[in-house]
């Protein structure tokens, strides 16, 4: 176990810079996993971090101490230099810092989320958990999506991404290496979702939040899909529309 007490030191200046710049682990090849919900996930999934960080707070609670064990080395710092590299209004006493996984190759016959272009963190974290939770195995991100790996991302993923082959920053002919059908919603076209055949496996390509779908990808899809939604609202958020959607195709693969 190692005592930090420098604001300068490297470690604290590279997690800083962390949380400050969601894109800067595609620089540093790290990410920074602020909380004990985060590290319970990595201890599951048996994947092991490249240092844990605990505050003072956090060292004298055995539970922390233990998880912070699993790591392969252990670093205690102070409260206060805890907030000053957290990324939360009210800092947890435990991180992690993880190597960023090397991209895997594109699967071409295996359930998938497509992402185009979702920006905001907090969806395309919920979209994540919810293709975790019902048994997507990777998650394509075209350009212009929000970085997968930055903080906001992985505090709404609440550990997905340890369970998803996860591949960013693809152009839409990336998309040419797969095999399995693509599937779309639509708000105004196309079959209800209850009715409709679902091919499995496939993949469901989900769009900007403003924009929706671009039309090269839309014009790609096998299937636009309507979720029927009897309240009268135009349209679903995204993450909610992708919640749906991945939960309908479990459901008929597993009934």
């Amino acid at each position: 176990m190692q005592r930090i007490t420098a604001r300068d030191n490297p470690l604290l200046v590279r997690l800083r810079r962390l949380g400050q710049d969601g894109a800067a682990y595609r620089r540093i090849g790290q990410v920074w996993l602020e909380g004990e919900h985060l590290g319970l996930a990595l201890r599951q999934r048996g994947v092991v971090a490249a240092c844990a960080v605990l505050s003072d707070s956090g060292a004298v609670l055995p539970h922390l101490l233990a998880l912070a064990a699993h790591a392969h080395k252990v670093v205690v710092i102070s409260d206060a230099l805890f907030a000053s590299i957290s990324t939360l209004q009210t800092p947890v006493a435990i991180g992690f810092v993880l190597d960023t996984p090397t991209p895997p190759a594109v699967a071409a016959a295996v359930n998938t989320v497509v992402l185009d272009r979702v920006q905001d963190p907090g969806n395309v974290g919920s979209i994540l958990r919810s293709a975790a939770a019902f048994g997507v195995l990777q998650v394509l991100a075209l350009k212009g999506t929000v970085a997968l790996w930055s903080p906001k991302v992985l505090r709404a993923g609440m550990g997905a991404h340890l369970g998803l082959r996860l591949i960013e920053g693809l152009d839409p002919q990336a998309l040419a290496g797969l095999t399995v059908p693509l599937l779309a919603t639509s708000s105004h076209a196309g079959d209800a979702l209850p009715q409709a055949m679902l091919p499995t496996p496939c993949a469901w390509i989900f769009g900007h939040e403003g924009q929706g779908l671009a039309g090269v990808l839309l014009s790609r899809c096998s299937q636009r899909l309507r979720i029927p939604q009897p309240g009268g609202e135009e349209s679903l958020n995204v993450a909610a529309a992708a919640a749906v959607c991945l939960y309908e195709s479990a459901r008929r693969l597993h009934q």
